[in-house]
């Protein structure tokens, strides 16, 4: 399954402050923590960019196309949003929908990636976000690109920073998911969360 008009954008844009470290390239399970999103959003999209402001070999070897932030100040998950949906302006003619998902979630399952595919062609919403157990997961959104100028002007002239409350001021159908033994949404912002990983042992 190879969606033609939805670019998947993987979200690497942020400081890894809580960790110490950049994390995108920590090993989990004999593979850097970004190489667990890549194998699952590789098997659906043919179109994909990290956006991050970092420069690395991995990109290059693995012949990633690499985005920085279109506004500068590390200003969060949605400038990540806005600059894939810019990029995808330019290089994408037939894009329209940017599907977003974190670097440091390597659990999550597949079934977002199916969902959100199946979503883009109902159109029935212009964004798509996910949560668990009433635990909302914007970083997973499905992004329409008529989405792009309110999201511009609300970033420069409204100074929205956070995913949450820009989410809420439109019309969103949510995906909820359930799990029973551990949360495939996990993130791993420490040193902490990444031996737990380490334990979970989940491929």
């Amino acid at each position: 399954m190879n969606e033609q008009n939805v670019l998947a954008t993987i979200l690497a844009g942020g400081k890894s402050e809580r960790m110490g470290k950049d994390k995108l390239f920590l090993e989990l399970n004999n593979k850097p923590l970004i190489q667990h999103t890549l194998d699952k959003v590789n098997k659906y999209f043919k179109k994909i960019i990290v956006i991050t402001n970092q420069e690395n070999e991995f990109f290059s070897k693995n012949n990633l196309t690499t985005v920085k932030d279109c506004i500068e100040g590390q200003l969060g998950p949605l400038v990540g949003v806005l600059t894939a949906m810019q990029w995808a302006k330019t290089n994408f003619p037939q894009c329209a929908w940017v599907a977003t998902f974190p670097c440091d979630t390597p659990f999550f399952p597949e079934d977002i990636i199916e969902k959100f595919i199946e979503e883009s062609k109902k159109k029935d919403s212009l964004l798509l976000t996910t949560s668990s157990h009433g635990r909302k997961h914007n970083v997973f959104g499905l992004w329409s690109l008529e989405l792009y100028d309110k999201l511009k002007d609300d970033l420069i002239n409204n100074k929205i920073r956070k995913v949450q409350d820009w989410t809420k001021k439109h019309k969103i159908k949510n995906l909820e998911f359930k799990f029973k033994d551990y949360d495939p949404f996990f993130n791993i912002n420490t040193l902490d969360d990444l031996e737990l990983a380490k334990k979970l042992n989940i491929k």
